[in-house]
């Protein structure tokens, strides 16, 4: 591949990291950067900077998220009605009605009941019931306490999902964006030649070989730039590409290959500068290029 600046500059790589290409399209990509190093580590760096990107643009909680969440929680616990309280008011009658059905202990048969003797000058006994008392209220403490935990735990884990949800969307948009910026250039680009009177127009039609087969270059005699745009080419077996020719006092000069993009017609491909040339035309060569034209293979013509 001769071409490598121009198919990194395509933005097919940021369309692999962004995951927009076909499995076809995908597994090219893998191919040119496992063949050419300069692909490969020019893929690499699109997938550091979109991960760079989308860590630099995470966003953190509000610091008084926890304590909102907490506080909704607590107010849905005291809220009448709710299904928690209805479980605390169910526990705390359960409490009292084992209190008040435990059986009395039963004296031997024949015996007579023991008399209580209590010194006058002694304090009364505490009643039994304010034990349980305590003890509901410690096992209510309890059950609003873990209520209130799973609650807090299940709506902090839904927030988080949340977060991350919205951090991805915001990488994927980050992407996204910066290859429609990089395509919009290269549309305002595009625009600017068409539109520009500097450029010559070149129509390049079909040959014997292709009759079908229409193309046209754009081309400034004074910057010596030159712009191809394709309207109609037969498909090429693998291993074959298009190349584009100069003439000049009718000698062929290499102008360069064409990428796969631009023989489907998606946009103008800026082809080699060309100090001089009367007329173009394009050739079926192996894929890279070759040195001279073949001839036999000439698909397109057009004298300027």
């Amino acid at each position: 591949m001769e071409n490598i600046q121009e198919y990194i500059e395509s933005g097919i790589l940021e369309q692999y990291a962004l995951g927009q290409l076909t499995a076809a399209e995908q597994a090219a990509v893998e191919a040119h950067a496992a063949s050419h190093p300069t692909i490969r580590e020019e893929l690499e760096q699109v997938q550091t900077a979109l991960g760079f990107y989308a860590e630099a643009h995470a966003i953190t909680p509000p610091a008084g998220m926890r304590e909102r969440v907490l506080g909704n929680v607590m107010a849905q616990i005291s809220a009448p009605g709710s299904a928690l309280r209805a479980d605390v008011d169910a526990l705390a009658k359960a409490s009292a009605n084992t209190q008040k059905s435990a059986p009395a202990a039963v004296q031997p048969s024949g015996t007579a009941p023991e008399a209580v003797v209590r010194p006058m000058s002694s304090a009364p006994v505490a009643e039994p019931a304010s034990r349980s008392i305590w003890a509901m209220a410690a096992s209510v403490a309890l059950l609003l306490s873990l209520g209130a935990n799973a609650l807090f735990y299940s709506r902090w884990k839904e927030a988080s999902n949340d977060l991350v949800a919205l951090q991805n969307d915001q990488a994927r948009f980050a992407q996204t964006t910066t290859v429609m910026d990089k395509q919009l250039g290269e549309l305002r680009q595009e625009n600017q030649v068409l539109r520009s009177d500097e450029f010559r127009t070149v129509a390049l039609a079909g040959t014997k070989t292709a009759p079908q087969a229409r193309a046209r270059v754009l081309f400034n005699p004074a910057t010596h730039k030159v712009y191809l745009d394709v309207k109609n080419l037969p498909a090429l077996p693998a291993g074959k590409q298009y190349q584009l020719w100069a003439l000049d006092n009718g000698k062929p000069v290499d102008a360069g290959v064409l990428a796969a993009a631009t023989v489907s017609g998606e946009g103008l491909q800026a082809m080699k500068d060309i100090s001089s040339a009367q007329a173009f035309a394009m050739t079926v060569e192996p894929e890279g290029g070759s040195v001279n034209p073949t001839l036999s293979t000439m698909t397109v013509v057009g004298n300027i």
